[in-house]
């Protein structure tokens, strides 16, 4: 073979494997699955998004909307790589209770990021002032199987109630759906699990007037007997348009989880760019506002996944 043939064939392969080599050792396609569009997630997962892109070269990220249950079992299954999630019902999922099928077994702890209320908003000519009231309403909820729905569920339940007790039970995928019916009169009760202020309750509350209905001890014991991981919570006087007094409420912890599978490198460097931008976070959740490493590495009950916990250790945090 004359020379020339022979160096321009050695200066392709050479070009060839330098191009090879410039590509992102970490270059890969994830899916994060996100929250009802009218939540917080859905805004929270493109600033989220943007960092972790930024953050690992070569990572491209396609947000699709989810709720936590969903999304938990979404990872397990393979058909995301992240999702966010409630820490009470992904305790659940590694258990293997209700409403999972099966235990999960491939769900790992990213990182802890702000407490999430389970609100039940009702119109204020429905005259619902505790959870027993809410016997004989019309109620909107998330799709059978999420976090909220389950929550309203078991709250009716320690109640004396079920879905039976009620005049009609709707079952919507988005908040905008929901307060729409409560807008034109279609349901008198609303229940959701997101941030305080919740986006789609202050749009409620600029159409109609509503009131939050408070959790009582006895609701609060039996939901705590049921599952360790749900606490009480306080959302304040002035949360809402004429909420003139604080409020009990449901609590539980909003958390991101990924692929146990998914790549040391790439979570560590998620789980770094989170703890580094806290402010992009908290432009969108205020409630982020001083998230800490020690506050994302709180054991919850769930594992941590390795890249994580190099980052919490790197940090002294665990």
């Amino acid at each position: 073979m004359p020379l020339a043939r022979i160096l321009a064939i050695s200066t392709h392969i050479a070009l060839t494997a330098l191009t090879t080599l410039a590509l992102p050792a970490s270059a890969q396609q994830v899916t994060f699955m996100t929250g009802p569009q009218g939540g917080s997630w859905v805004p929270l997962g493109g600033a989220l998004k943007g960092l972790w892109e930024k953050a690992v070269p070569g990572l491209a990220i396609q947000a699709t909307p989810g709720a936590g249950i969903a999304n938990v079992r979404g990872v397990d299954e393979g058909k995301a790589q992240i999702g966010f999630a409630n820490s009470s019902t992904t305790v659940d999922g590694l258990a293997g209770r209700a409403p999972y099928p099966k235990a999960v077994k491939n769900v790992c702890q990213v990182a802890n990021l702000y407490p999430q209320y389970f609100q039940v908003v009702a119109l204020a000519d429905a005259k619902v002032a505790s959870f027993a009231d809410i016997k004989g309403k019309t109620l909107v909820t998330q799709p059978k199987g999420n976090t909220a729905e389950i929550l309203t569920a078991m709250v009716l339940e320690a109640n004396g109630l079920s879905y039976q007790s009620l005049g009609k039970v709707n079952f919507q995928a988005a908040y905008t759906d929901a307060v729409s019916m409560l807008k034109d009169g279609h349901a008198q009760v609303f229940t959701l699990g997101t941030t305080a202020p919740a986006s789609a309750v202050m749009d409620l509350a600029s159409a109609r007037d509503v009131k939050l209905v408070p959790v009582d001890d006895k609701t609060m014991a039996a939901l705590k007997k049921a599952n360790p991981g749900y606490n009480k919570l306080v959302i304040k006087a002035g949360t809402y348009p004429k909420q003139d007094q604080d409020v009990p409420a449901i609590g539980y912890s909003t958390h991101i989880v990924a692929a146990c599978d998914l790549p040391e490198e790439t979570v560590y460097r998620m789980t770094k760019a989170m703890a580094e931008d806290v402010a992009a976070m908290s432009a969108v959740v205020k409630s982020i506002a001083g998230l800490t490493p020690k506050d994302m590495a709180v054991d919850i009950g769930v594992p941590l996944h390795k890249g994580a916990a190099r980052y919490y250790k790197e940090k002294g945090a665990i």
